[in-house]
């Protein structure tokens, strides 16, 4: 199942033989002093994850409370509501179209700094709303900043750290988004949803302070010919006392090798088409596991449903599996390995979807509909079906269900999907090509989160969980035939496999 990375014929090894010296992450231990630094340039990173994982999940409290206002100018109808949610789908395509461009014009770190103008002003917009525009328009900026954010974090992230953390801290940008969500849930039991716009700009400004003070990506320096600045960065990020010669002379002898960027002639080459589209596929089938419609209308979810707590609190409770999801997989990626992940994740996924899907065409309906808060306003599928008030353990179903797919989710096709996104990506288009995922990603998001509300309302709230349970069946394929398994190994000598002319992948 697994594919090895070395030991296959062909000259691209030779640039690692057996007997090389160890690099220093191999000789280190993860929780090293030498490693310190890396953990907190990864955390100042990351938090504009975090913001992105709050400002993803906002509508989740928001559209019951403004479907309820009092202010007409504010009550949103059905149509409204679902472009209040899937706008920031929009703005997050448009925010991964950018990132083509910024991720190699300014850099890794500086375009994760320019991401706090927008994220800023879109919550001070939601925060100060006087009519539907408004909230349209902070939607779209936080999404703008959340799709930059999402195609340069974890090539940051990838790029600083050395392989043996590197699991482990390409998890982080999927957990700090996951932590992120959860903190909106928490808040959302307390705050009204003009407040919970102004917390959001606490982790934006965290993110500018901290990240001031930490280096750029030493292969995005040495890729812009400041091998002086390159090498400084990757000595601090070592520490003092850690020997770096022999890891810079593989990350500059990679650089110069890919000293352009990627002509069409080159685009052409199995090495660089085929990790491209491995990752544009894992991105956009990551979408199509029905995650971002499930987060963006949770709340909307669990008012349809005869769900024994109150929806609020089930939310809440929905967050915090989904954090202690990926902590397991961030101490279990560089044990487990990627694709046994993966497998776990999208098999979890399909029960989940299944079992939602069963329930909502066979199980109880809610005795107290309100059809300006829930998902449909007709019986699912013109079916009878029994109307019971939230009393049986039965319709604790639909919470459960929703916590395992939560579950599956952050433990594989979450995490590992952005983690492999940057680790494959060879690093002559990885700038481009991360910014072309998520373009992908979020468009495709967006196309789901638009139409989940009119599925729902035209055929019942089952259909698009049996959609879903079908792709994650796909995913399993996917994963056990064209996803390579990436644990222990550098950057360099991933990009060696690819280019070893190996067809295990996409033939």
């Amino acid at each position: 199942m697994q594919e090895p990375l070395l030991g296959a014929e062909g000259r691209d090894y030779d640039t690692f033989p057996e007997k090389a010296p160890p690099s220093p992450e191999d000789r280190t231990p993860i929780g090293a002093p030498q490693n310190r630094r890396v953990f907190l340039a990864t955390f100042a990173a990351v938090l504009g994850n975090f913001s992105f994982g709050y400002a993803l999940v906002y509508t989740s409290p928001v559209i019951p409370a403004l479907e309820r206002s009092s202010d007409p100018n504010l009550r949103l109808t059905k149509t409204q509501a679902s472009w209040f949610g899937s706008v920031f789908t929009l703005g997050a395509a448009a925010g991964g179209l950018s990132a083509m461009v910024l991720n190699d014009l300014l850099g890794r770190k500086l375009s994760i700094m320019f991401s706090a103008v927008p994220s800023a002003a879109g919550y001070a917009l939601m925060a100060g709303a006087r009519g539907l525009w408004m909230l349209l328009l902070g939607r779209t900026l936080t999404g703008f900043a959340g799709g930059l954010t999402a195609a340069c974090i974890p090539v940051y992230v990838s790029e600083i750290a050395p392989p043996g953390v590197r699991g482990a801290l390409g998890a982080t940008p999927q957990l700090m988004a996951v932590f992120g969500s959860l903190s909106l849930y928490a808040l959302g039991l307390l705050l009204p949803w003009r407040w919970l716009a102004v917390a959001g700009e606490g982790p934006v400004v965290a993110m500018i302070l901290l990240l001031s003070f930490m280096p750029s990506s030493p292969r995005f320096l040495l890729s812009k010919g400041r091998d002086a600045e390159a090498l400084w960065a990757l000595a601090w990020l070592r520490g003092a006392q850690a020997d770096i010669r022999w890891e810079f002379q593989q990350i500059q002898d990679n650089v110069q090798r890919q000293s352009s960027r990627m002509s069409w002639a080159e685009a052409r080459d199995p090495s660089m088409y085929r990790p491209i589209a491995i990752a544009l596929l894992m991105r956009f089938l990551q979408q199509l596991t029905g995650i971002t419609p499930v987060l963006v209308y949770l709340q909307s979810i669990f008012h349809s449903t005869a769900v024994l707590l109150p929806p609020e609190e089930d939310a809440a409770i929905v967050g915090a599996v989904r954090l202690l999801s990926v902590l397991i997989a961030t101490f279990t990626m560089d044990l487990a390995g990627r694709k046994v992940l993966l497998f776990v994740s999208a098999a979890a996924m399909f029960a989940a979807n299944l079992t939602l899907g069963l329930y909502v065409s066979f199980g109880p309906k809610s005795l107290t509909r309100n059809s300006t808060v829930g998902l449909e306003s007709v019986p699912l599928g013109g079916t009878e079906q029994t109307l019971v008030t939230p009393t049986s353990y039965i319709t604790l179903v639909p919470l459960l269900a929703t916590m395992l797919f939560i579950m599956g989710y952050a433990m594989g096709w979450g995490p590992i999907t952005w983690l492999l996104m940057s680790e494959i990506l060879p690093l002559q288009a990885r700038g481009t090509a991360s910014g072309l995922c998520v373009l992908v990603s979020w468009l495709t998001a967006f196309a789901l989160t638009k139409s989940f509300l009119l599925v729902v309302n035209a055929f019942g709230l089952h259909v698009p969980f049996f959609f879903f349970a079908t792709i994650c069946l796909v995913n399993l394929l996917f994963t056990g035939c064209c996803v390579p398994e990436t644990k222990g190994r550098s950057l360099e000598q991933i990009e060696s496999f690819f280019r070893s002319g190996r067809r295990s992948f996409l033939h």
